[in-house]
């Protein structure tokens, strides 16, 4: 008898818990993005080359340092910021000036950046800096065409010659 009451008693708290369950696993409908629109990530990793460049120590100067830190080149950490531009049919969408990570400011500069465009056909050109002076030294451009609810990534990577659009 206190088997079957307590089987009762479980079945009267696991059916409302497995039906909450069951509605908030279909409803309310989310959408993350409304009809009309689509969505665009610029997502990437960089390190930039060195803020300056390495200098040949003098004799003079080796010999000031101690026997263990006598190393004839002097190569600074510290790297270039990124300047980074999207721009979406020819208005500029995103400008970002992203500063290397560490403690010594010589890690990678990590974007990343989710917007949300109108859907349909569109030009996006991104470019992006990552040397201390001088004008942009990355560029790509392509034509895309976003369904509703589409989306593209856009991805650096040198290896493989730079800005990769991926939908």
């Amino acid at each position: 008898m206190i088997g079957v009451l307590r089987f009762l008693a479980q079945l009267a708290l696991y059916v409302p818990l497995m039906v909450i369950l069951g509605y908030f696993s279909s409803a309310p409908r989310f959408a993350h993005l409304p009809q009309d629109r689509a969505l665009m990530r610029v997502s990437f990793s960089h390190a930039g080359e060195r803020l300056r460049e390495c200098h040949q120590r003098t004799p003079e100067e080796l010999a000031k340092l101690p026997p263990n830190m006598r190393s004839q080149l002097d190569c600074p950490r510290e790297r270039s910021p990124l300047k980074v531009e999207v721009e979406l049919d020819g208005r500029l969408l995103l400008s970002l000036d992203v500063p290397p990570s560490g403690l010594h400011h010589d890690g990678a500069a990590t974007v990343y950046r989710r917007i949300e465009l109108p859907t349909g056909r569109h030009e996006i050109a991104v470019r992006m800096r990552d040397r201390p002076h001088g004008d942009f030294n990355h560029r790509a451009t392509t034509t895309l065409d976003l369904p509703p609810g589409g989306s593209v990534l856009i991805d650096f990577d040198n290896a493989r010659g730079g800005f990769r659009f991926r939908s």
